[in-house]
């Protein structure tokens, strides 16, 4: 620390000659002079450092003892800086960064939001760009406690918001609301209601009256379970108490036959790049994009556009609020080239098995499956014959719930 302290106040080394020499030092330590590395290079010639502010009192010294004072050396950051007191250009520059590294500190550049699952960080983002909180604001001119405020009405999902500010950096901490569990209103009167043909495999019934029981066949739009259910009468009483009308809950699964078709050209246009291409640069600083081109249509009738983006990452992770933008224009034709059957009926089948696993649902299991392939007018057409184990059951509404007519039990496939 007394480097530093000394480095900060400046030091100079001085060589006396004299015939007295004893007497300038002892006229030193009577001053009160602060001075150390005393040096006897020969019997009248002495070096010794003092301080910057020091010097003059040396001098005087020496003249009151017949002595030849002279500077030797100096250092120090007073003399360091002295060097540059003509350098005005350099001077001003120092002064504006300085002055920049105060004002622009006072700036919001980077916005991290912690705490957040359901809720992306784009959409925090976006709802603090609306009350105007992105990078490049004025941070003391957020009012926070307001902020909070706007963003919890704002935003339902959250249910804590908090900005911290850390120099140029916003530290974003929200918390998220607990989803709310589905209320089921069972104050209107629903019929369960089969969303496909099957033969029923289980039944469960929680309220209502069945009107199926396991092992029957059902169509589309038949009701498993009605909501209007008569009231028992007392025992040995006559009297008709009417019937009911009640929220009908339940479970039906049942086994379901399913034919998904789908196809696709068997000649196809695919894209043949030509090795033409241009390029477009534009800069993203603090949200406001500047473009270093000139507003104009591209050359080319078919491109593709490639954007690539160069951000700047800190040591610690923060994203600076600055990024290099190139856009890529690339050149192709259209050239006509016949597909391969298999990799296309491959694709086709994933296709298939995706859009049952979507019908039957995540509670659903495929049981069985085939494929069937041919070829029509220039097209692959690929037909998905499944069995499935799903639920069948849908509530609906009592007055929008048609009754077809019931059928035997029997084998029904379905599209």
């Amino acid at each position: 620390m007394k480097w530093l302290i000394l480095f900060l106040r400046g030091t100079v080394t001085v060589v006396v000659t004299g015939a007295d020499l004893e007497r300038f030092i002892n006229s030193c330590a009577k001053a009160n002079l602060l001075f150390w590395a005393v040096d006897w290079r020969e019997p009248f010639t002495v070096a010794l450092t003092v301080t910057r502010r020091g010097v003059q009192t040396v001098r005087q010294i020496g003249t009151r003892c017949q002595c030849t004072v002279v500077e030797e050396k100096r250092n120090g950051l007073p003399f360091f800086l002295t060097r540059f007191r003509k350098r005005y250009a350099l001077l001003v520059g120092v002064g504006l960064f300085i002055l920049s590294l105060c004002v622009f500190s006072r700036f919001v550049f980077v916005i991290d939001v912690e705490g957040n699952e359901r809720v992306s960080s784009a959409e925090i983002l976006s709802q603090l760009r609306q009350y105007g909180v992105k990078p490049g604001v004025y941070g003391p001119s957020i009012d926070r406690r307001e902020l909070a405020n706007q963003m919890l009405l704002g935003m339902r999902e959250l249910s804590f918001f908090s900005l911290n500010l850390h120099g140029t950096r916003a530290e974003v901490i929200v918390r998220e609301r607990a989803p709310k569990p589905e209320l089921v209103d069972e104050s209107k009167p629903t019929n369960v209601v089969s969303t496909a043909t099957g033969i029923i495999t289980n039944l469960e019934v929680r309220k209502g009256d069945p009107l199926v029981k396991k092992g029957d066949t059902v169509m589309e739009g038949e009701i498993l379970i009605s909501g209007l259910i008569d009231i028992q009468e007392a025992a040995y009483s006559n009297a008709d108490l009417g019937t009911s009308l009640v929220h009908a809950q339940g479970r039906v699964d049942a086994r379901t036959w399913r034919t998904l078709k789908a196809k696709i050209p068997l000649l196809a246009q695919v894209k043949q790049p030509t090795g033409e291409e241009e390029s477009r640069w534009a800069v993203n600083l603090l949200g406001n994009r500047v473009k270093f081109y000139r507003n104009g249509g591209i050359s080319f009738s078919k491109y593709d556009k490639i954007t690539t983006t160069k951000t700047w990452v800190l040591s610690d992770g923060s994203i600076l609020p600055i990024s290099l933008e190139k856009e890529t224009f690339r050149q192709y034709e259209l050239l006509d080239e016949e597909l391969e059957v298999e990799a296309a009926e491959v694709m086709l089948r994933e296709a298939l098995l995706n859009n049952l696993r979507a019908y039957i649902g995540e509670e659903g299991e495929i049981l069985r499956t085939d494929f069937v392939s041919r070829q029509v007018d220039g097209f692959l057409e690929v037909t998905l014959l499944a069995e499935c184990s799903e639920q069948i059951g849908q509530m609906v509404l009592l007055e929008a719930s048609p009754q077809p007519e019931r059928l035997e039990s029997g084998t029904v496939n379905t599209q």
